[in-house]
């Protein structure tokens, strides 16, 4: 499995999440300008967190414009995994990847500080290595974090199962206390806590990791597939 870590300008957690995937859980990562208008040789793709093009207007609604967006959609209409952590997850959003928006929350604060979470549906590309309903902690730090979908879209999310994680103390107003969601595909993953952040005891956890090895799995189920 190989990765790519788009950078917007304004991503901060770009390096965080190469890192994470490379040296912690021996995924080979590249850093990819959002300049850039092709993705070629990837498995999964990865749009970090941060305040992309400075979150004017509204968060991610400048990013979408990117000229890798066109090579995201690409992939993600083809099959490939991609994952938005935080403000990539508003950026999905945005882009029409992912139904719903992101919001202010309801505190009007920005938070950041750990998160309690139960992973609902295990059976995803980014969740099949946690136990069905397990408690995990990954730290949130956001501005527009509120997770918004009309009533339409919310009862299409719950009855496909596309809702993974869920708060288990709502700390900005999400809707059904949403923290992350997939497409009707199951492909793409939109998730406001960070993974990448809990990946190493020294820094307060290891739950992220999950997210990371759930993803070799399934890229390795796909590689037997194929070869079969």
């Amino acid at each position: 499995m190989r990765a790519a870590v788009i950078t917007f300008p304004g991503s901060n957690c770009d390096e965080d999440l190469q890192w994470a995937l490379a040296h912690v859980c021996g995924i080979p990562a590249d850093l990819i300008p959002a300049s850039q208008e092709t993705l070629n040789g990837y498995d999964a793709v990865f749009l970090p967190g941060g305040f992309s093009y400075g979150d004017y207007l509204r968060s991610g609604a400048i990013a979408r414009f990117s000229p890798i967006m066109g090579a995201i959609k690409d992939f993600a209409a083809a099959g490939g995994f991609v994952v938005g952590i935080c403000n990539g997850f508003q950026i999905l959003t945005e882009a029409g990847l992912l139904p719903g928006a992101l919001q202010w929350n309801t505190s009007l604060h920005f938070i950041c500080a750990p998160a309690p979470l139960t992973v609902v549906n295990t059976a995803t590309a980014f969740s099949n290595h946690y136990a069905d309903m397990e408690s995990i902690t990954l730290p949130i730090a956001h501005g527009e974090g509120s997770y918004y979908a009309d009533p339409a879209a919310l009862t299409e999310l719950e009855a496909n199962h596309q809702v993974v994680f869920r708060y288990q103390d709502n700390p900005n107003g999400s809707i059904h206390d949403i923290a992350g969601i997939t497409n009707r595909a199951g492909n793409v993953l939109g998730m406001m806590p960070h993974p990448e952040r809990a990946v190493e005891a020294l820094l307060g956890g290891t739950d992220g990791r999950g997210v990371f090895y759930s993803l070799l799995n399934a890229t390795k189920g796909a590689a037997a597939h194929v070869a079969g």
